[in-house]
Order: structure tokens, then C-alpha cells, then sequence
């Protein structure tokens, strides 16, 4: 039967369904991640992102469908967790912008939509990668775009996209290597695919939740994201920097006396495109914010200033900063470690009107970060990544002035990034991948200094430490000519799989052993809850045989995935 036109009704079904079919399948798109490690939880991140959005649109009692696509732009912005949920969520964000206004949506409306949604996905991405979710977006957007030429059959135009998008999953091997070498499809774009398929299911008459299967109601979507919750958890020569001034501002579109243009993205990124490289460019409809390395930071100013005024401004010399690394790392070669000099520093700070919001999971981990100055840990880690929404209300029940956050993991820069933007007071993240990184990047704080100053300072210590990570394979699999086999356990080293084995304390020393040079002088071990202090004391005895003369601390962190965490300074 041809349909010409989606109503509140069926758009609301339609959210519901793909909620319902990300939650029953959030394993399967687990199981997807690359690395057989047991924190793969795209499919969980997809699949709560999803659950918020739609119980925002749940609540929303307004009967046009631009209403409830804006509510579902909003829900998944609050709940987006992970990258693939904050991806997700910018795919909404531009479907949004597209049918704000509309009281029904066309064939027309819908393939616009979509279109737009790639559009912004695109450039919420730093660096896109092809073979992703932005792949699969793209691809069926571009094939609804084709179908609504020739039709104003809403469900022909439906069918097109999520034909389109199964075939764009079915390419992702051929376009990114190392998913042809696990010999899987990538996980966010199997779960827009069946996100897809939801709508499609709808709109054809096959929704689940009309054939008695499970339906989540808005009380079992809090009760899910709740549970998930409890669940949780070299030197770089300056001259090889091409581009040396980090430039950030942030610009109130259309205020100011030297306004010439009316705002336009494309317009506005593609003149800063050409300045330099690592171009981040995020705006909504008052202000637009600015990150970009450039050997002109003059001329960065002064197009802001093209389309609005200045309400930022932060230049940093990268090159001195290199230089400045490089001298402190050879002058405190003799200094205590990380968490000594931290606890030693931390006694004696005064209060601050600056929150530090860190994610963790584990009371012992907690209790560390604590002692180096964290004001609210946010729970949440490797098995389960909080949302936006989490770390909002983290930064506003600290009621500070203003806020830093280390998500210790960077599938949460995004939820992160976003949560900045969302609150009311100045905050800024430490992009912080591992714990280690988050507790050496406390050394750099001091209250006494400005937001962008401490921001500075903590990143600059990221670089110097080494994080390595223990834990259990999940599954058979081969990665970069490493075979692994299910329950074996894995060292993991800045993000790559370095040594694998049968024994838990062998694997932890020879995974040390790859992280040493002769400039290592700290090693800290951080246990889990699943194993004990006497086990990490054989690891501490076993790098010691590797050179005696390194410093080696044992610390209880109870995290859970990981029996140990290890960090070589």
C-alpha cells in the first residue's frame, strides 16, 4: 500500500522500534568490536543513545513530527554515550534541522533528512573514516535521495534507504583493513543499519513491538540505563611540529561591531581548512567554537571576527611547549612517581572554584583519583561509557565555576565534548584515553590557574606516561599476525594488542618489558577485583628482574575487565 506522508503516530512507532531492536541486539553488535577484548559495548552505547531519544519523544505530547524530531535530537544528545552514540546523535541532529517546522513528513522530507543528517555527522567527525557508520549514513541517504526523484511513496523511499544501507555495511571490510582481518563489519554501522531497518519494519507494517514481543515503556528505559550504570565501571622534536600555534576561540555569531557575513558552516570551515591541520569547527545557532594548529593564529582571529565577536581567545606556542617538556623531562629525572608527587602536591592546595570531573570504575580507583584533587567521579569506563547526559549533571552538582573533565578513555570525548557545550559554566576536557593518563594529568593542576591554563598544563603531561592494560580474549581471532585464542590473556599498550599468553603474570611482565626504554624510571601497577596485591607483587618481581633499578608501586584499584593497569613513566 502506497504511503504518502508519516504522522506523529507512525514516527513515534517508528523511534520506539529501533529502540527495541538496538536493545535485543546490542550483544551481536558487541561482538563486532575489532579487539576480543570484553569492553566492545558499541551495542550498548547505540542501544541506550537510542533508548533516551526515544523517551524523549515519549513525553513529547505536540503532534507535529518536527516537534518530535527535535525531541529525539535532544534525547539522543542527553543520552548519547560512546562515539557511535554521539555519531548517532549528530545523524539526528541534522534530520532535525532538516524537518524543523514540518507537521507530517513526504518521501521528500524524509530523503532531505537524511541527507542532512550525513551531512552533520560528517562534520562532527575530526577525521572521518570510510568504512564506518558515516559510510553506511551516506550511502543510504545518497540512495533515498535517488528513490524520492522517482516517487512519493514514503515506504519505497524507506525500503531504498535500509536496502542501501545493508549493501554500505556489506563494503565496510573493503574500505578499512583491519576489519577484512577480524573478518567482521564495523559495529556502529551494523547498528545504524538496524536502527534502519526499524523504520523500515514500521512503516511496512512489521513493527515487533505490535507482535507481543518485548516493548520497552519509558520506566523499563530508565531501569535499563540504570542497570547499565550499576554495571559500569618518544619526545617529539619541536621542529618537526609543521604547524605551531594551537588556536582556539569561540565566536557569538552576528554580535560585535566587525561582522561582514552571515554565518554559513561550509564557508567558515573551508577558509580555516587551509590555515592547518587538526580543524574542529562545532556550532549551534548563537556561537560557533574553533580548534585548529596553524602557523597564522592572526588570521584565524580575524575570520572569526568576519562573523561575530570574540568571546574566547587561547593561542599556544606548540613548539615551546615541546621545548618546555623536553627540559623538565631531563631535570626531573630523579623525581618522585606519578601518584607520589600527586598526593605530595595535593596537601597542599588550597579550595577551588574549578571542578575536576573524572570518569572511573572501581572504589579503589575512585579513592586514588580522589586523593589527587577529583572533586565528582562520574562511574563508567571500558564496560560501560556514560552519556552526555551523566557528565552534565556531574559538572552541575559540583555548583563550581567552572569545570575540567578526564574521561580516561576516548570513546567519551565526544559525550564529553558535548556535555561542554550543554552546561552553563566554562568547562574544558583533558583528553585523557587510559587511567594512567587521567592520574598523571592531575600532576599538572593547580587551582591557582586559569581554566585554559590547566587544560594546558594537564595535556602537556599526557604524553609522558605509557599505559598498558591486562586482560582476557573473548574470542579466537588473528590481529597485525598476533594469534589469539579465547581466555587467554592479552597486554595492551596505548591501544594496540603487544603481547599475548597463557599466564596472567608472564603476559603482564613481557607486556612491561615492550613499554621500557632507557628513559623509564616509574612503573606503577594498579590490580583489579579480579585479581589480588600478592599477584601484582610477582608482577613487581618480575620487572625488577627486567632492571632492578626502576620504582615500582602496587596500588588497589578494584576496577573490573582489567586485573591489572599498568603505566610506565
Amino acid at each position: 500500500m502506497k504511503v504518502t506522508e508519516i504522522t506523529n503516530t507512525e514516527f513515534t512507532a517508528m523511534v520506539q522500534a529501533a529502540a527495541t531492536k538496538l536493545n535485543k541486539n546490542s550483544d551481536f553488535i558487541n561482538s563486532l568490536n575489532v579487539f576480543p577484548v570484553p569492553d566492545g559495548d558499541t551495542g550498548t552505547n547505540m542501544s541506550l543513545s537510542m533508548a533516551s531519544g526515544y523517551k524523549y519523544v515519549n513525553k513529547d505530547v505536540k503532534t507535529e513530527v518536527g516537534d518530535l524530531t527535535a525531541a529525539l535530537a535532544k534525547g539522543l544528545l542527553m543520552g548519547a554515550r560512546g562515539n557511535s552514540g554521539v555519531i548517532l546523535s549528530q545523524i539526528f541532529r541534522g534530520f532535525s534541522k532538516s524537518t524543523e517546522g514540518k507537521t507530517t513528513l513526504s518521501a521528500q522530507d524524509i530523503a532531505d533528512a537524511f541527507i542532512a543528517g550525513t551531512e552533520i555527522a560528517y562534520k562532527s567527525v575530526m577525521k572521518p573514516t570510510e568504512g564506518t557508520i558515516l559510510t553506511v549514513v551516506r550511502m543510504a541517504a545518497s540512495a533515498g535521495k535517488k528513490a524520492a526523484a522517482t516517487t512519493n511513496d514514503v515506504v519505497a523511499v524507506m525500503d531504498a534507504i535500509y536496502k542501501a544501507s545493508q549493501k554500505a555495511l556489506e563494503k565496510t571490510p573493503d574500505l578499512l583493513p583491519v576489519l577484512k582481518q577480524v573478518g567482521v563489519v564495523d559495529s556502529g554501522g551494523q547498528g545504524l543499519v538496524f536502527v534502519l531497518e526499524a523504520f523500515d519494519d514500521v512503516l511496512n507494517g512489521r513493527n515487533e513491538t505490535e507482535s507481543g514481543e518485548y516493548q520497552p515503556n519509558d520506566a523499563e528505559m530508565n531501569q535499563m540505563i540504570k542497570v547499565a550504570d550499576q554495571s559500569v565501571q618518544s619526545k617529539l622534536n619541536p621542529e618537526d611540529i609543521v604547524y605551531g600555534y594551537c588556536t582556539q576561540i569561540m565566536v557569538r555569531i552576528g554580535k560585535g561591531r566587525e561582522v561582514d557575513h552571515k554565518f554559513n558552516y561550509q564557508t567558515f570551515y573551508d577558509y580555516l581548512a587551509k590555515l592547518g591541520d587538526s580543524l574542529l569547527v562545532i556550532n549551534d545557532d548563537d556561537i560557533v567554537k574553533v580548534h585548529v594548529h596553524t602557523e597564522h593564529p592572526g588570521k584565524v582571529l580575524a575570520w572569526g571576527q568576519e562573523f561575530g565577536d570574540l568571546a574566547t581567545v587561547k593561542v599556544d606556542n606548540m613548539r615551546l611547549q615541546q621545548e618546555t617538556i623536553i627540559e623538565e623531562d631531563e631535570d626531573n629525572s630523579q623525581q618522585d612517581s606519578p601518584i607520589q608527587k600527586a598526593e605530595s602536591i595535593n596537601t597542599q592546595q588550597p579550595v577551588s572554584d574549578t571542578a575536576i570531573i573524572s570518569v572511573s570504575s572501581g572504589k579503589g580507583l575512585n579513592q586514588l583519583f580522589e586523593s589527587l584533587g577529583v572533586n565528582h567521579i562520574v562511574s563508567g569506563g571500558q564496560t560501560m561509557n556514560p552519556s552526555t547526559e551523566d557528565i552534565v549533571n556531574a559538572i552541575k552538582n559540583t555548583k563550581a565555576k567552572k569545570a575540567i573533565v578526564l574521561p580516561n578513555n576516548k570513546n567519551i570525548f565526544l559525550a564529553a565534548e558535548q556535555a561542554a557545550k550543554v552546561v552553563d559554566i566554562p568547562t574544558v576536557i583533558v583528553h585523557s584515553k587510559t587511567i594512567s593518563q587521567g592520574i598523571t594529568a592531575m600532576l599538572g593542576f593547580n587551582p591557582e590557574n586559569s581554566l585554559e591554563d590547566n587544560q594546558k598544563a594537564m595535556e602537556d603531561n599526557l604524553p609522558t606516561v605509557k599505559s598498558g592494560q591486562v586482560t582476557t580474549a573473548i574470542r579466537d581471532t588473528k590481529i597485525d599476525n598476533l594469534e589469539i585464542k579465547k581466555d587467554q590473556f592479552m597486554g595492551i599498550v596505548d591501544g594496540d594488542i603487544a603481547t599475548v599468553g597463557d599466564d596472567l603474570i608472564d603476559t603482564a611482565v613481557k607486556m612491561v618489558k615492550k613499554m621500557l626504554d632507557e628513559d623509564s624510571e616509574a612503573i606503577t601497577i594498579i590490580y583489579g577485583e579480579d585479581t589480588d596485591k600478592s599477584t601484582a607483587e610477582k608482577v613487581q618481581e618480575g620487572i625488577l628482574k627486567l632492571d632492578d633499578e626502576l620504582e615500582v608501586e602496587i596500588h588497589e584499584g578494584d576496577q573490573p575487565v582489567y586485573p591489572f593497569l599498568i603505566s610506565v613513566e
